[in-house]
C-alpha cells in the first residue's frame, strides 16, 4: 500500500535533515507519497530559500507562512495550521525533524490525531531543560512511534525514559548524508576569494539566546573573539538575532571595526561548508556545526556548557568551552598553534542514513 508521508520542516536546519530523505522517497514510488510541508519558521531568504535551492529540494508542496513570534505562538500558529491540513489531508505518516518548534508543533498534532508518527534524530539530549530544544526533543520523542537515532548514545537516553526499544532505528545522520553529497560542489564556491581569506582564519557561528540574549555574557564571548581575532582572521556570519543584540546593546559600532573580524550577512549552505571545511578552527554554539565539524575533521570551540551530541566530543573534533573569555581563548591558541583536536567519524555517519531510514518505513504495515 502506498503511503502518504506529510514531512514537516520549519527551520535552517531541517532542510539538512529532510533533503535526503526527498531523494530515498522518490526512489520507491510504489511505497511513499511524500507531501513537503514548509511552515516558515524561519522565512528569509538567506535563511531558508536560499537552502531549499542549494539543497536540491523540492518547492514545497504546503507553505504554511506562521513566521516569528514568542516560542508559544509560533508552536500555537503552527499547530493550527497542520491541524487543517491533517484533518484535510489525512496522511498515513507524519515525518519530523531536529528539534525546532516546528518539530514539536507536528508531533503533537499527529499524536491528538492519531496519525503514526516518526522522529528523524531522535534522542539528542543536553540534559538542560532550560534550553527550547530540549523541551522540543523530549516531548517529540515521548510521542514517537519511530524513532530515528544518530549515535548509540540517544538509545541509552530513550531507553532511560521509557521508550520502548522496539521503536529505536539506530540509522545514522541525515545531516551528514547531505554534507558528503554537497561537500565536493562546495569547495567550488568563491567565498573565502571574496572575504580574503588566503591564509589561515577561523569561523565564526553565534545565536543561541542564552549566548547573546543576556548582555554580561555576550560581551564575555565577545571580549575573547577580540583577543582571537588579532591572531587569527575570524569570518562571522551573522545571524539577524545577534546583530539585533550586538545593536540593542551597542556593541556593534566598536566590534565593526575590529581589523581581522569579518562581519557578514548569513550565507548560505555551500559557503558556510566551505568555509567550515578550510578553517582552522570552528567557534559555535549551533549543533548542527558540532556535527559538521566532526566529519570535516575541523577543530570545534563549543560556546556552551553542554551538549546534545556528546558523540561529537568523545570522539569527534568538538571541545566544549563555555562562555569563559579565558577558556575560550586558551583553547583556541591551542587549535592556531598546530595542537587542535583531532577525531574519527562515529558509526553510521557514512551518507547512507536516509536510505535505513526509508528501508524500515517501507516494512510498515
Amino acid at each position: 500500500m502506498k503511503q502518504r508521508v506529510l514531512n514537516v520542516v520549519g527551520a535552517r536546519p531541517n532542510f539538512m535533515k529532510i533533503a535526503p530523505l526527498m531523494v530515498e522517497y522518490r526512489k520507491h514510488p510504489a511505497h511513499f507519497d511524500p507531501v513537503l510541508v514548509h511552515t516558515g519558521q524561519h522565512y528569509d531568504d538567506n535563511m531558508s530559500q536560499l537552502f531549499f535551492d542549494q539543497l536540491g529540494l523540492p518547492k514545497p508542496d504546503v507553505y504554511l507562512g506562521v513566521g516569528s513570534g514568542s516560542h508559544a505562538e509560533q508552536t500555537a500558529k503552527v499547530m493550527v495550521e497542520l491541524e487543517k491540513l491533517m484533518l484535510k489531508d489525512r496522511p498515513d505518516l507524519v515525518v519530523v525533524v531536529g528539534d525546532v518548534n516546528s518539530t514539536m508543533a507536528g508531533a503533537l498534532v499527529a499524536a491528538k490525531l492519531c496519525v503514526p508518527l516518526a522522529h528523524v534524530e531522535a534522542g539528542l539530549r543536553s540534559h538542560d531543560r532550560t534550553m527550547p530544544e530540549e523541551v522540543n526533543r523530549v516531548v517529540t520523542d515521548a510521542l514517537s512511534d519511530y524513532l530515528f537515532t544518530t549515535s548509540e548514545d540517544a538509545r541509552v537516553n530513550l531507553l532511560r525514559e521509557g521508550i520502548d526499544d522496539g521503536k529505536i532505528h539506530f540509522v545514522g545522520n541525515v545531516m551528514i548524508d547531505t554534507l558528503l553529497k554537497l561537500k565536493a560542489e562546495s569547495l567550488k564556491s568563491e567565498i573565502r576569494q571574496r572575504l580574503g581569506l588566503t591564509g589561515k582564519y577561523g569561523f565564526v557561528t553565534l545565536h543561541r539566546p542564552s549566548n547573546v540574549d543576556v548582555r554580561e555574557t555576550f560581551a564575555e564571548i565577545l571580549s575573547a573573539l577580540d583577543v582571537i581575532q588579532k591572531e587569527l582572521v575570524l569570518a562571522f556570519p551573522v545571524h539577524p538575532r545577534t546583530k539585533a543584540r550586538l545593536e540593542e546593546f551597542g556593541f556593534w559600532e566598536e566590534v565593526s571595526r575590529w581589523p581581522n573580524l569579518k562581519l557578514i550577512e548569513p550565507v548560505g549552505y555551500l559557503d558556510s561548508l566551505c568555509l567550515m571545511t578550510g578553517a582552522t578552527v570552528v567557534l559555535t554554539d549551533s549543533g548542527g556545526v558540532q556535527e559538521e565539524t566532526t566529519v570535516l575533521g575541523t577543530p570545534c570551540l563549543t560556546i556552551r556548557v553542554n551538549t546534545e551530541r556528546p558523540v561529537t566530543v568523545t570522539e569527534g573534533t568538538n571541545t566544549i568551552v563555555g562562555a569563559s573569555h579565558a577558556r575560550i581563548v586558551e583553547e583556541a591558541r591551542k587549535t592556531i598553534h598546530g595542537h587542535g583536536k583531532r577525531g574519527r567519524v562515529p558509526k553510521y555517519w557514512d551518507g547512507r542514513a536516509a536510505e535505513r531510514i526509508i528501508e524500515v518505513l517501507r516494512q510498515r504495515k
